[in-house]
Formats: C-alpha cells, sequence, structure tokens
C-alpha cells in the first residue's frame, strides 16, 4: 500500500485518523515534536510507523500527503505573537515540507490539505459554499495564505484537495471537552444574541470524508468538510444542554468576552453558515447531518 505523510497526526483529528490509515494497511509517516510520547500513544502501532521530528529527516517522497498541522485556533487569546505562531503552525509548516518535496526532487501522487470555515470570513450572510471568495479578516486572511502554500506541495499531476473544516466535534477534548466542565456545573449559556451560525461537523464524518477522498478520488480542489445543516449558537447551546441533561439559562454577554479575548471573540460572537455543496453532488453520504443525532451519539 501507499506511503502517507501526516502532518497533525497526533492532534484531535489524527488521533482517530492514524488508526483508520493504519488498520487501512498505509505505511505511515508522523510529523511530531515529541516522538517519545507518541510512539505510546500509538504503541500498538509504533513499530509500523516512522515518527519525525523534521522535514530533514524524510528521507523519500510519500505517495500521499495529509497536511492537518496546525496550534488550536481557539486555545488563547489573539496576541500578536499568538497571531505569528497560528500562521507559522499552518503556513510555515506547509511552506516548510514544500522546500523538502522540492529537494527530494518529486510530488506525491495525492495532497488532502487543511482549511477552515474561517476562509469565508466571520460576516459572511446567506449559505457560503464553495466558489465563494474569502472574506478580509484575521482568520479569512490565514485560510487563504494557508491554501495559496498547499498548492507548492502538489506537482503536475498531483491531485490536490482543500479541506474547509468547521468545529469538529468529538470526545474526549477539542471543543466539546471545553464546554463540558462549565454547562455541568450549570454555567453553560448562550453567546449574545444566539444567532451567529455555527458550521460543524462529527469527527467520524471529518475521517470518514478524507477516506472518502483517498478512495473515490472525486474531482480535485476545494471541499467544505461541514455537516450540511449548521445551526445556530442558541440552537446549538439548547441541544448541548438536553443532551448532557443539564440547564442553560444563562446568556452570556458580548462586551466583556471582547475585553477577556480581543480578537479571538469574533469566533464566538459571528459566525458563518456553510454548505458542504461539492461533498454532497459527489455522493458522499454523512452519517452524522443532524446536530441533536450527533451530540446524542457523543454523549449516549
Amino acid at each position: 500500500m501507499a506511503t502517507i505523510l501526516i502532518t497533525g497526526g497526533t492532534g484531535f483529528v489524527g488521533e482517530k485518523l492514524v488508526p483508520c490509515l493504519f488498520d487501512l494497511g498505509y505505511s505511515l509517516i508522523l510529523l511530531t515534536r515529541k516522538p517519545k510520547k507518541n510512539i505510546q500513544k500509538y504503541k500498538q502501532y509504533a513499530d509500523k510507523i516512522q515518527f519525525i521530528e523534521s522535514f530533514d529527516l524524510l528521507n523519500c517522497v510519500p505517495d500521499i500527503v495529509i497536511n492537518l498541522a496546525g496550534e488550536g485556533i481557539a486555545d488563547r487569546r489573539w496576541s500578536t505573537n499568538r497571531k505569528l505562531i497560528l500562521r507559522d503552525s499552518r503556513i510555515g509548516i506547509t511552506n516548510r515540507l514544500a522546500d523538502r518535496l522540492k529537494g527530494l526532487g518529486a510530488s506525491p501522487k495525492t495532497v488532502i490539505s487543511g482549511s477552515a470555515v474561517g476562509y469565508y470570513g466571520t460576516e459572511k450572510k446567506g449559505i457560503c459554499v464553495e466558489k465563494m471568495p474569502p472574506g478580509d479578516d484575521f482568520s479569512a486572511n490565514m485560510c487563504r495564505d494557508w491554501e495559496d502554500s498547499a498548492k507548492y506541495l502538489a506537482g503536475k499531476t498531483t491531485e490536490l484537495y482543500h479541506l474547509r473544516i468547521g468545529i469538529v466535534m468529538g470526545r474526549p477534548g477539542g471543543f466539546i471537552g471545553r464546554l463540558e466542565v462549565p454547562f455541568f456545573l450549570g454555567l453553560g449559556g448562550v453567546l449574545g444574541d444566539g444567532q451567529q451560525m455555527m458550521s460543524w461537523i462529527h469527527r467520524d464524518d471529518l475521517i470518514a470524508m478524507v477516506l472518502w477522498l483517498l478512495r473515490e478520488r472525486p474531482p480535485v480542489g476545494v471541499y467544505n468538510a461541514t455537516s450540511p445543516k449548521p445551526a445556530s449558537n442558541e440552537t446549538f447551546t439548547n441541544l448541548f444542554a438536553k443532551a448532557i441533561k443539564r440547564p442553560a439559562f444563562l446568556r452570556i454577554p458580548e462586551v466583556p468576552m471582547r475585553l477577556l479575548f480581543g480578537d479571538l471573540a469574533d469566533l464566538l460572537f459571528k459566525g458563518q453558515a456553510v454548505y458542504p455543496k461539492r461533498a454532497l453532488d459527489q455522493g458522499f453520504v454523512f452519517q452524522y447531518a443532524d446536530l441533536e443525532e450527533a451530540l446524542n451519539n457523543l454523549f449516549r
């Protein structure tokens, strides 16, 4: 089977994707800053996975690149330095990989490179489909530059896919993990007026979409990796509280949160309704298209 190089293979999505790829028989190379730790993490597969700390250690061109690297977008306040870190963890890593592949003198057959729904900006009206232009805020500019940098991973015959990923819902950890404690303590609530849209995807569906791209090889280009049913923050809050059987009566005002989080608050109080038109047109089937069904699956 083919060799796959994965960046971000030890993160929230990668930790579930790696076993699936291994079980399908792929040979895996994982970029990680902590090889020893992740050898333990994947100990049942560790002798079949090559862990590299730097692209300098990459001595062959992989058949496939899955590029999911990136520091957590909402892990901390967006200071000037934090913004530089966020960009380097996406664009910088992609550029360094492209330089290494160029030095090896060949290109992978397939590249699946991460992006995010932030590409569309946080104040888009209506439904966002793949053909729409980017926004002009920090997230949009970063995603646009990220997608541009991924083009240098591809050769003339490379199949290049961009996945604009929404909020990934899974357990433990991730977005849902940040909410569980405050909601269990009765401190969860609607953000602002609650009408901002949330474009989300169940982690199982995101992994299924990656595997679908590898298996079916649909037309190249951009695919929105989101459920076809985005939801408002108010709808999400009510369904989340119902799923964990806790009340959520609070309404969290915007002004103090903006003082606390700065520009990061745009992710909380603004949003976009993203629709996965191309994936649906090409026959991809979501297992968890409905938000209530997805949450019930995670908390059953």
